[in-house]
């Protein structure tokens, strides 16, 4: 089949159609030159309104995405300076602790807190030594910061302690500006305070005043921080006042800490014995 190509004669008449179209459109445009112009100045003015608007919405859409990253960067800097913060923290209290352990004349061993029963019933704190370091039941924990509690379960590797926030725990205490002299326990209420109790109304006791284990009860060694005065209530029909003392340790805190390996004097313990049998 063969390809014909065709012929001007055959597309004169479209050539023809063609020239007259684009002289009509020439002379048009001539003729409405001033009416295009004016077109032309209308359209830029509508376009020149348009334009900031448009602009804003721009500018709009782009302060949202940088307002976006802006709040996710905020989130991970506050995640990291939390983070530091608490490395901060936790660097300032193994500071603290190896200065006590330093200036202390006490035999410590360094324990690690693995286990918290804080429920105001049964109170009790876990720590990561046992019988095979050498803790025997009845040895007092203390921090940094001042006493703990005191040891009442071992193993070979765990032992239990027994808070000073516990309805059992006693221990003989002493003010130390007053010389005044009581027994601390708790009263199974308030999660803040402690009493020293017996500590006679003669006793001059100030707000502020630090509180310390006597040593009398040669069950734990003199001299080791419970906490601070904040008042004091007469007892009625008694000649004693009882004194209510902030601990200095924050057992909801509280990670690590020593077990002091102390044992008491079995002279002494005898000695207490042969007078309790005296008197019976």
């Amino acid at each position: 089949m063969r390809f014909r190509l065709p012929r001007i004669a055959d597309a004169k008449d479209h050539i023809i159609t063609a020239l007259i179209l684009v002289m009509a459109i020439a002379l048009m445009i001539g003729r409405y030159q001033s009416g295009l112009n004016n077109l032309r100045k209308a359209s830029i003015t509508i376009f020149s309104y348009l334009e900031e608007p448009l602009s804003n919405v721009r500018v709009y859409r782009q302060a949202l995405k940088t307002n976006t990253y802006l709040r996710k960067q905020n989130v991970l800097l506050l995640d990291e300076l939390s983070r530091l913060r608490g490395v901060a923290k936790r660097n300032k209290e193994l500071r603290e602790l190896l200065q006590f352990s330093s200036e202390s004349n006490l035999s410590l061993y360094p324990v690690q807190v693995v286990g918290k029963e804080l429920n105001q019933v049964t109170n009790s704190l876990t720590i990561d030594a046992g019988q095979q370091d050498g803790i025997a039941n009845g040895m007092p924990m203390v921090s940094a910061d001042g006493l703990v509690g005191k040891v009442i379960l071992t193993a070979n590797g765990y032992s239990q302690i027994m808070p000073f926030f516990s309805p059992l725990f006693r221990v003989s205490a002493k003010l130390k500006q007053s010389n005044g002299y009581g027994i601390i326990s708790w009263d199974g209420e308030s999660i803040t305070e402690l009493q020293l109790n017996y500590v006679p109304q003669t006793t001059n006791v100030d707000t502020g005043e630090v509180v310390v284990t006597s040593g009398y009860s040669n069950q734990f060694p003199p001299d080791i921080p419970i906490g601070k005065v904040i008042r004091t209530e007469p007892q009625e029909g008694k000649e004693t006042q009882r004194v209510y003392v902030a601990p200095f340790v924050n057992l909801f805190e509280i990670a690590e800490g020593f077990v002091v390996k102390f044992e008491p004097d079995t002279t002494i313990q005898k000695l207490n014995e042969d007078y309790q049998n005296l008197l019976q």
